[in-house]
């Protein structure tokens, strides 16, 4: 039995939609799924109906927006079958009214380049709960400025470092995240710690007993980083989750469904972690 615990659809910045994903992990022969997508919970009801339908086995979760105030930095912590998931809405509805703030001003500063209209990008951020880079992207492709999501013209406007029309704002507090995620009942995760360089994050958390696990098995990270991870996730008894992360055409590297996965062994210290805290 194998999961993977990592998959966006378009409530976020993901291209297909949640049977689509469904469909796709029982063509592939994929036990377990879970929905994460960025701070929104909206797919946990209809993902579980579909799951049963198809014979897809399916976790709740969600990924959510974190700061680790000490670096300046963001994190994504994922989390996994709540049970108080309402207890999260509140910072769900913060980070996306976030990221729709930094949406808004990154739409105006490419239009002030290109000019594409904000209903251009707006149409592929339907049923999304925030602009995304991938929706400027799309409509920029659409217009013929370039031929793909993530190349020059990306590295252009939104490098983290030194894009000429990035937006960043702070989102919550990791320890708060992570206190929010517990009093949920739900169990903390920290997502491919590789790609916000947050290795020493991860020991730093794991050491106060913040952390329940960590993604090693993520695109981002190479032998030697999978490595690290794992050495501080045995160090910790943390879980150890896979996930492909997958985006469909917005993915940032070729990524599919079940490309990377969570052992039988960790899916079920996830649930028996679960269901201990519910009692």
């Amino acid at each position: 039995m194998v999961g993977d615990l990592h998959c966006h659809t378009k409530l976020s910045d993901g291209s297909l939609g949640i049977e689509d994903i469904i469909v796709q992990a029982k063509r592939t022969g994929i036990d377990f799924i879970s929905i994460t997508d960025h701070d929104t919970m909206s797919s946990i009801s209809r993902s579980k109906i579909l799951g049963d339908r198809y014979g897809v086995r399916v976790l709740p979760g969600v990924e959510l927006s974190a700061w680790d105030k000490s670096r300046g930095r963001k994190v994504h912590i994922l989390c996994y079958a709540p049970q108080k998931p309402d207890r999260l809405e509140g910072v769900c509805i913060k980070a996306c009214d976030i990221r729709k703030t930094c949406a808004k001003e990154m739409v105006e500063n490419v239009m002030k380049i290109y000019p594409i209209t904000a209903e251009s990008v707006m149409k592929y951020a339907t049923g999304s709960k925030s602009i995304f880079k991938q929706h400027i992207m799309h409509a920029l492709i659409d217009y013929g400025y370039t031929t793909e999501f993530y190349g020059e013209l990306n590295d252009k406007l939104f490098n983290l470092k030194n894009g000429t029309c990035i937006v960043e704002r702070e989102y919550p507090d990791v320890n708060f995240v992570l206190d929010l995620i517990h009093s949920s009942r739900g169990v903390a995760v920290m997502a491919h710690p590789v790609y916000y360089d947050s290795l020493d994050l991860l020991e730093e958390l794991a050491q106060k007993g913040k952390l329940d696990g960590v993604e090693a098995y993520h695109y981002t990270a190479n032998d030697e980083q999978r490595a690290k991870i794992l050495e501080i996730a045995e160090k910790y008894n943390l879980i150890v989750t896979g996930g492909s992360d997958f985006h469909g055409l917005y993915n940032a590297h070729p990524t599919y469904i079940g490309s990377n996965t969570t052992s039988k062994e960790n899916i079920d210290r996830i649930i028996k972690l679960a269901n201990k805290k519910e009692k």
